[in-house]
């Protein structure tokens, strides 16, 4: 495997600059010279998704983990990013990356606003390492990375489009129901959006079929359908939660208003949801859900979800794929830079 340890490439604890001194106009400016539009984007991504593993990263942004490896820990020494590595029972855990403080400085110039304004604190982003939803939230964001990984093949087909996390969906969806996540997939002209429901197995099946009802009043609510997609740790949680899903639709007026499919763990081919209104046991791939649910409108101009900030002193949510630069400027997309010496 070509990829340098992980403690190794970490030896000792780099030394790295204060916190004032991180987010000093005058750091910062410096710091602007030296990033590529990955490094920028990785940042970004860290504040809207919170965290995000060295594999994560790699499979969303760089040709190999040795590359993210070597590159993040540059981030790292700068200030940029953060990091922890969680106590794991056997091997080693991943390394997990958060926003860190010149990071955030960055970002807020970026888009014309006071980094104080900002709402970001390092102690809040780095007390995800404590947080007993680590786990649920790495695993629903490898949900996502995976499919830019996907996306960035030389031979895809499709791409996502749009990735909003917990956070953002509870801001705008909270007054009726909070999914794990908002994908939208393209696939040529064919545009499929979902909820994602991810699923540790910490919740009673019924529990879990117990949120259905109110993605009714969501659909009933913004006059729009949207398949929820619930993805399972393993096949034998999966067919215990369909059983439940079922008598809970069984059970709504109009369960049109809810089309579902589910997919576990072990299913890793693209073949991999099963819509729960369907006799077939076929599984289908993501691009292919909406030809089984022709009631559902494709996503337009009146779809509840836009890329704006949710506040003016908010960040503008990334594009899951890195966006080129703008025609003009000098520096190439992934141009390497020259690390500067000592702290910067």
């Amino acid at each position: 495997m070509n990829s340098a340890p992980q403690r190794a490439l970490r030896g000792h604890r780099p030394a790295r600059l204060s916190e004032r001194a991180a987010t000093s106009t005058a750091y910062v400016t410096r710091l602007a010279e030296h990033l590529t539009d990955r490094d920028r984007w990785i940042a970004r991504m860290l504040y809207e998704h919170r965290v995000l593993t060295t594999p994560q990263i790699a499979e969303t942004a760089f040709t190999s983990l040795r590359a993210a490896h070597q590159r993040l820990l540059q981030l790292y020494r700068w200030r940029l990013v953060d990091r922890f590595q969680p106590f794991a029972t056997c091997g080693a855990a991943p390394m997990h990356y958060v926003l860190d403080v010149a990071g955030a400085a960055t970002l807020a110039c970026e888009d014309g606003l006071d980094p104080e304004d900002l709402p970001y604190r390092h102690a809040r982003a780095l007390g995800i390492a404590h947080s007993l939803h680590l786990a649920h939230t790495v695993g629903t964001n490898a949900f996502f990375t995976s499919l830019i990984a996907r996306s960035r093949r030389p031979d895809a087909t499709g791409r996502l489009t749009m990735w909003w996390p917990e956070a953002r969906c509870r801001r705008h969806f909270g007054d009726t129901v909070i999914p794990d996540g908002y994908g939208r997939w393209q696939e040529g002209h064919t545009v499929f959006d979902w909820f994602l429901e991810f699923d540790l197995a910490t919740e009673r099946p019924d529990r879990v079929a117990a949120k259905l009802p109110r993605y009714a009043r969501l659909a009933a609510t913004t006059g729009r359908i949207t398949p929820i997609l619930l993805r399972l740790p393993t096949t034998r949680r999966e067919t215990r939660i369909r059983h439940a899903l079922i008598s809970v639709l069984a059970s709504l007026s109009d369960s049109s208003l809810v089309p579902v499919a589910t997919s576990s763990a072990e299913h890793t081919s693209p073949d991999r949801w099963q819509p729960l209104d369907r006799l077939s046991h076929r599984r289908l791939p993501l691009h292919e859900l909406g030809s089984v649910w022709p009631h559902v409108a494709p996503p337009g101009p009146t779809s509840p979800v836009t890329s704006t900030p949710d506040s003016p002193t908010d960040l503008l949510p990334p594009s899951p794929l890195i966006t080129p630069r703008r025609a003009g400027d000098r520096r190439p997309s992934y141009a390497p830079t020259t690390p500067p010496r000592g702290s910067l």
